[in-house]
């Protein structure tokens, strides 16, 4: 253990010999230059190294760089036995510059735990442990391999029986044939880096031949291969039989590191290929994850402890799946959360040393001491002393890692100095009150303190008291205590003093104060304080709320201090917010004393936000919720409002009311239970208070939750679907909305079945956003009445059927024409068009739905016309994309799966003139009173190719939003009430048979006075005229 070593602080010269006569002879002590010094800090501590075994280099170097004054002493320990380099030469080891160089090495000697110690008059440190291990990769084994016979279309498992080898992480790659022909993995074939082995899901006959298995080791920069394994292919059935899928590449139990990242395998063989896929139980996926090798690979990136949990992987083809699941841990090495610093502390004192480590498992902390053990947890010193100087190291460890902290403790003595912190030579009290006169010298160990006035020594009585820290207190001081007062410090060490003269000045008073008020919201008021105080002072105010400084350069918009006043400092709160409630504290202050009154501000208005909003029981349709009353604002709340917002809202702002038991939440609620909720959907809630002026500001946000999963209630609609001419059955729907999956794994069940038979066939289609299903092994005849209906299914059970629909298989194509088919214009671009539907005679004349067709007749090939397809429940539809002033035909024909029908008679039509492309040109105008906007625009004449003229609309919106109010005049001004808030857009457009014109429109701002003087002027007369004009607004 290191000599124990005195530190001196810097004294005067005069006590320096004063303070010598006290040291020990075993007291080493420090001073000028030598002060400056400093315990080893490492700079580059060794790594953990892996030698190859047949490396040419015959060297191996461990560093170690350690900066300390004087410089320190190096030495090596191998597993924990200290490697004599001074006392002895050694052929194996060599010290350059505190490095440690292994000449030669040996697997038996040198291999193990490493760790530099380094060493100076201040302590000892010792470097985290190193671990030097002796890489290698032996050979494969020399007898052949036996050839493998596999059937075509059946998988097969090449076995890689890799060699021993340290380290135990190699790279596995697999050689067909000749070097360097490496197989590629792809969906067929799959190499595990855990096993070595090669998967082939499905065998082919271009797989015969020679496989090796090749091993590659990074660290040691070596590879070895296999004998090669004979492939041989056995002819099977034609076609293959297939078979279902089945797991043989399994991930094991995993424990990942934090913020590393990991690779999960998971490889199938079956007939057809099967399709790989992941999911978290309970959970999704993790952000940062991705699939890899058609789905054989999921790597987990920058894994994170809310990542823990299991996974499975699921593997399906056509003839069955198969799943394997398994659980991932995510553990930690250790972190600091506090460590230790290089401390400086007075001898005698009382002193903690702690240290606190993150990591999973918890990590333990251990002590050292100058490189020696010195106890766990904290550690404690009671009285320091001159031996418990040195150099300490705080070791948190667990099963991933060990980490250390190094400090310096100097435990330090002085004779007692007032040079750094003399007393003020004049000081200040206040007539009648109570003052203290520091005394804080530097000294160590803690001194005696003792006071005169004048040549007077001070005892303490009921009006002078001298403190454990030096200070002197008088209370009720008169002029009678004015004069000359000396502190006098003394320990072990040496002796010191210092003096300052006391005037006594008159005290400062309070002489208006501001008294208890309530304001509204949105009002001012003033809060009066003025002072008397000694005029040879300065005075200041000071404003505090709720124990909080008001900073009235930064909250000038509300708080302003009013000094108009002599001797005053009131305090005016402008546009009083709910916020500025309080108690107020007003101090008038002067560099001897200060005297404080309060007083308290209620403010009025709407309720505070509910606070701590905490979802604590979830189900499947409610959960329940509770929160904490916000502030009433002076009101009483008449009753609470529950909020709730999904994953689909259509935007951050938009919540919904949610349905609660109880249905009213009075004043006093703080729980309830929200109702008619989704199944697995992802809500978060808030809450809102209401009292007599309306609803408060909202709470935060809860924390998001998903509610638990349930059966599936609604079916999918509109199912239909028809027969083609191969004889395929297409069965068609519309999906439930995604607020109606209610769970994981949502899908289709998919039943049909001839209207004779008695048993359904049924197919299941995963994917819950699919409108069709294709049957393609029922072969029906002509004729055939098929009933087909679809219900949703989840991977909590299956939900209803939909009402059964028929489909027919039709013997032919239709052979009617719609009738009466019938179009008009509806603008310069779209046109509607009707028919008479063709008569259903099934099975003979059945309809699955009809076609529209639409071109120019002079300008347009007929091959190329736009089409349109509806039901054939449907016998009208909109023609969109049309040209302006064109002559179209329109052609409609009915069809099923079989083909179209014969066309129906060509219908003719003209598409409108279009609308002026001209915009229009405004004028806004507000009136002299600010309470009306006029706004009028130029009149647009129509040329001879573009519509005449109906009207004009205008649309009066607030600004970010899509709709509003919309008006049509024929005249050219309409007005508008100015708003008071917000900001607004009015947009302008003409309005004509053919549509509507270009849009030209205004902002205006909603502040009286800020548009005084932008507005602009329409002339005496006009603004006369838009005085006495009246309009009429239609809302559409």
């Amino acid at each position: 253990m290191a000599t124990p070593v005195l530190f001196l602080c810097a004294a005067l010269s005069s006590l320096l010999s004063t303070a010598a006569a006290y040291r020990m002879p075993w007291e080493r002590r420090m001073f000028d230059d030598e002060a400056t010094g400093y315990g080893p800090v490492f700079e580059e501590e060794p790594q953990d190294l892996v030698y190859a075994e047949d490396n040419p280099d015959q060297r191996i170097s461990m560093n170690c760089r350690v900066r300390a004054n004087p410089p320190a002493n190096i030495r090596w320990w191998l597993n924990n036995w200290e490697i004599k380099l001074l006392e002895q030469p050694d052929e194996y080891y060599s010290l350059v510059g505190g490095n440690l160089v292994i000449s030669n090495p040996n697997k038996n000697k040198h291999a193990g735990k490493y760790v530099c110690v380094a060493s100076n008059t201040y302590g000892t440190v010792i470097s985290k442990e190193a671990t030097v291990k002796f890489g290698f990769l032996d050979n494969f084994a020399t007898e052949e391999r036996e050839p493998v016979y596999v059937k075509e279309g059946q998988g097969v498992v090449l076995l890689c029986d890799p060699p021993n080898r340290d380290p135990y992480e190699v790279k596995f790659h697999w050689l067909f044939n000749d070097y360097p022909n490496f197989i590629e993995m792809d969906s067929r074939r799959f190499i595990s880096q855990t096993t070595g082995n090669l998967y082939i899901a499905m065998v082919e006959a271009a797989d015969v031949g020679n496989y090796s298995c090749f091993v590659s080791s990074p660290k040691i920069a070596k590879s070895v291969f296999s004998k090669p394994i004979p492939l041989i292919p056995q002819p099977g059935e034609n076609p293959p039989k297939k078979y279902a899928a089945d797991i043989k590449v399994k991930f094991p139990k995993t424990y990942a590191l934090l913020a590393k990242n990991i690779t999960l395998e998971c490889f199938a063989l079956g007939n057809p290929i099967p399709h790989i896929r992941w999911r978290k139980l309970d959970a999704d996926l993790p952000p940062n994850y991705e699939v890899t090798m058609n789905g054989a690979l999921l790597h987990l990136i920058n894994i994170q402890y809310e990542d823990e949990g299991s996974y499975e992987c699921e593997a399906l083809n056509v003839k069955g799946k198969d799943w394997h699941r398994q659980w991932i841990y995510v553990e930690g090495p250790p972190e600091w959360a506090s460590h230790i610093n290089n401390t400086e502390m007075d001898v005698g004192s009382e002193h903690t040393m702690r240290c606190a480590a993150m990591g999973k498992p918890w990590p333990w902390i251990r002590w050292l001491k100058d490189g020696y053990s010195y106890g766990k947890g904290e550690l404690k010193f009671s009285s320091l002393t001159f031996a418990d100087s040195g150099m300490y190291q705080c070791v948190a460890e667990n099963p991933w890692g060990t980490i250390y902290a190094n400090a310096e403790l100097r435990v330090t003595a002085c004779a007692p100095t007032f040079e750094y912190n003399p007393m003020r030579k004049k000081l200040f009290g206040a007539r009648d009150g109570r003052v203290v006169m520091e005394c804080k010298p530097r000294a160590a160990p803690r001194p005696k303190f003792t006071w005169t006035k004048g040549k007077e020594k001070l005892a303490n009585n009921t009006r002078y008291s001298v403190w454990l820290d030096g200070s002197l207190e008088i209370l009720n001081a008169t002029d009678a205590d004015e004069g000359v007062y000396t502190c006098f410090a003394e320990n072990d060490r040496g002796k010191g003093n210092s003096t300052g003269t006391l005037t006594i000045t008159d005290a400062t008073k309070i002489v208006s104060a501001p008294s208890d008020t309530e304001v509204l919201v949105g009002e001012s008021i003033t809060l009066p304080c003025t002072a008397a105080y000694d005029a040879s002072l300065d005075l200041t105010f000071i404003w505090h709320v709720d124990h909080i400084l008001i900073d009235f350069n930064t909250q000038g918009d509300h708080f302003e201090l009013l000094l108009d006043r002599e001797n005053s400092g009131d305090l005016l709160i402008k546009n009083a917010l709910a916020k500025h409630s309080g108690r107020y504290y007003c101090t008038a202050q002067t560099v001897v004393d200060s005297v404080t009154v309060e007083a308290d501000v209620l403010v009025k208005g709407l309720p505070g936000p509910p606070g701590g909003v905490m979802v604590e029981e979830v189900r499947d349709k409610s959960v329940k919720l509770i929160w904490t009353r916000g502030s009433e604002h002076g009101l009483p709340i008449s009753h609470h409002i529950v909020q709730s917002r999904d994953f689909y809202a259509k935007d951050p702002d938009h919540w919904k009311v949610a349905k609660t038991s109880p249905v009213l939440l009075d004043r006093y609620a703080t729980a309830a239970e929200v109702v008619d909720l989704y199944p697995y959907m992802l809500y978060e809630f808030r809450v809102v208070a209401v009292n007599e002026l309306g609803e408060g500001e909202a709470s935060w946000a809860s924390k998001k939750i998903t509610t638990w999963e349930a059966v599936p209630v609604v079916a999918p609609t509109d199912v239909s679907g028809f027969v083609g001419i191969d004889g395929e059955l297409t069965i068609t729907w519309t999906p439930i909305q995604p607020q109606f999956y209610y769970g994981k794994k949502c899908g289709y069940m998919v039943a049909f079945k001839p209207h004779e038979n008695y048993d359904w066939g049924w197919a299941t289609v995963p994917d819950p956003e699919t409108r069709r299903y294709n049957h393609r092994d029922l072969h029906l005849t002509p004729g055939t009445e098929i009933q087909v209906k679809v219900k949703a299914y989840n991977s909590k059970g299956e939900g209803p059927y939909s009402n059964s629909s028929v489909v027919y298989a039709p013997e032919g194509v239709p052979t009617e024409q719609p009738l009466d088919v019938y179009a008009r214009p509806v603008s310069a671009t779209e046109a509607l068009v009707w028919w008479i539907p063709v008569f259903q005679q099934p099975p003979l004349q059945w309809v699955d739905g009809y076609q529209v067709r639409y071109w120019r007749k002079y300008d347009d090939n007929e091959a190329a016309a736009q089409r349109i397809m509806v039901a054939n429940d449907v016998n009208n539809t909109r023609l969109e994309n049309m040209l302006p002033d064109s002559h179209y035909l329109i052609e409609v024909r009915a069809f099923n799966g079989i083909g179209l029908g014969p066309p129906s008679e060509h219908c003719e039509m003209f598409t409108r003139r279009p609308p002026p492309t001209r915009r229009l040109r405004l004028f806004k105008y507000v009136s002299w009173s600010g309470r009306w906007l006029y706004l009028s625009w130029d009149h647009i004449y129509s040329y001879w190719n573009e519509s005449y003229i109906e009207g004009y609309k205008i649309l009066y919106r607030q600004e970010g939003y899509r709709y509003g109010k919309l008006y049509t005049t024929g005249r050219h001004y309409i007005d508008f009430p100015y708003p008071e808030t917000g900001d607004y857009v009015i947009e302008v457009r003409a309005h004509c048979e053919g549509g509507d014109g270009p849009i030209a429109r205004v902002s205006v701002q909603g502040e009286l006075a800020g548009d005084a003087s932008t507005t602009q002027s329409l002339g005496f007369i006009s603004a006369l005229l838009l005085g006495i004009l009246t309009t009429t607004a239609v809302n559409l």
